[in-house]
């Protein structure tokens, strides 16, 4: 998996307070890491605001502040380690944490405040013992009383801290979803107005020339409207209508390039039922038409596959056009895969990706998400 500053900026906005985590799993341990030593650096230095008594020297002791903001650390990292270490517990229990995704709000509230509480009391005695400290003196010394409550309410304050950075970046995750949600139904709304001329012009074109010619692509077009218009009222699709929508498509597009078109889908019909968002396969087909087989004299042929690997949906895509090594891109070229790529972080995190490898000749796009449970067909 290639770390990019799109990867990178998923997984920071999943990380904490998100029902799926993008990117690596080591990823979400560098966010607490770092997120632990910001923490650190403030109780450090609001540990010097409050007992540094010679403004003069204290300040300037920089292996006093070494020190201190060791021990602080210590202590933050064993309590976000702890964190970290019971919300993927509880997660790998509740099967992703898609349960969590789906409570109230109010138990999310309960449920992302108590866990931090719970391992802030566990964490920070351990994380006094850790740091070199010895806990049945700090707990029974003649300050006990005063440590006891002012380690209560730093406790609390850490709570605070942790809650409302989660839930402020799990609202901001679920803003940030449902923008690109509407972007998407306002894309799929919007059929290119240049692939409708050209084929209506085809069609009009070829009514005195042949019009059995002009009815087959007629009839195909009219498939493909009626495919990709179920698409748009839907926000789950199977990938049965995914593949009827691809078959038009190419049906479509067979009667307009005739020879130079050759196609071929291969699946499992049990398959058909099987769940994933709708206009997920369409991109991978368009893009083997336009930028590998139409800029090819000859044409192609494109084959499509549908399969399951273990608990992993795998579909692909294979032409042998142009290639990836092609000398002049056409324009546009790899917007499409750069869109679908953020929908599959946005729905799926980690779970799934989409990768584009070089063919003899050719191009293979390969789309491996999550096998979820079939539908009735």
């Amino acid at each position: 998996m290639v770390i990019d500053r799109a990867l990178l900026k998923a997984s920071w906005q999943t990380w904490g307070g998100s029902p799926e985590r993008a990117g690596p799993y080591w990823l979400q341990w560098v966010w607490t890491l770092l997120f632990c030593a910001v923490v650190a650096a403030g109780f450090t230095i609001l540990g010097f605001f409050a007992f540094a008594q010679d403004s003069s020297n204290a300040w300037r002791n920089w292996a006093g502040w070494a020190e201190w903001y060791g021990r602080n650390f210590i202590i933050s990292l064993t309590i976000g380690a702890l964190i970290h270490i019971v919300f993927d517990l509880l997660g790998l229990l509740w099967r992703g944490r898609a349960v969590i995704a789906g409570w109230k709000a109010w138990q999310r509230t309960l449920y992302f405040s108590g866990v931090p509480l719970l391992c802030t009391g566990i964490g920070w005695p351990l994380g006094v013992w850790l740091a070199g400290a010895n806990v049945a003196e700090w707990a029974s010394g003649p300050r006990s009383a005063n440590l006891i409550v002012g380690s209560l309410l730093l406790s609390l304050l850490l709570t605070f801290i942790f809650h409302q950075y989660f839930s402020l970046k799990a609202r901001q995750h679920q803003a940030e979803k449902n923008a690109a949600e509407a972007q998407l139904r306002l894309l799929q709304g919007q059929i290119e107005p240049h692939f409708l001329f050209n084929t209506l012009a085809n069609v009009i074109s070829l009514i005195d020339q042949d019009p059995a010619r002009a009815k087959q692509m007629l009839e195909s077009f009219t498939d493909y409207l009626r495919s990709s218009l179920t698409s748009l009222r839907h926000d789950q699709a199977t990938l049965g209508s995914e593949l009827a929508l691809a078959h038009a498509y190419l049906c479509l597009l067979k009667v307009r390039m005739e020879d130079r078109l050759q196609f071929d889908i291969n699946n499992d019909p049990a398959l058909h039922g099987a769940k994933l968002p709708p206009l997920m396969l369409q991109p991978l087909v368009e893009n083997a038409i336009h930028h590998g087989l139409e800029p090819k004299l000859e044409g192609g042929r494109v084959q499509v596959r549908a399969s399951v690997d273990g608990d992993t949906l795998v579909l692909q895509v294979s032409d042998d056009g142009m290639g990836l090594a092609a000398p002049a891109r056409r324009r546009g070229a790899g917007m499409a895969l750069s869109n679908l790529r953020e929908r599959l972080l946005a729905q799926y995190g980690s779970r799934a990706s989409l990768t584009l490898t070089a063919a003899a000749p050719g191009t293979v796009a390969t789309l491996r998400l999550p096998f979820e449970k079939a539908l009735p067909v």
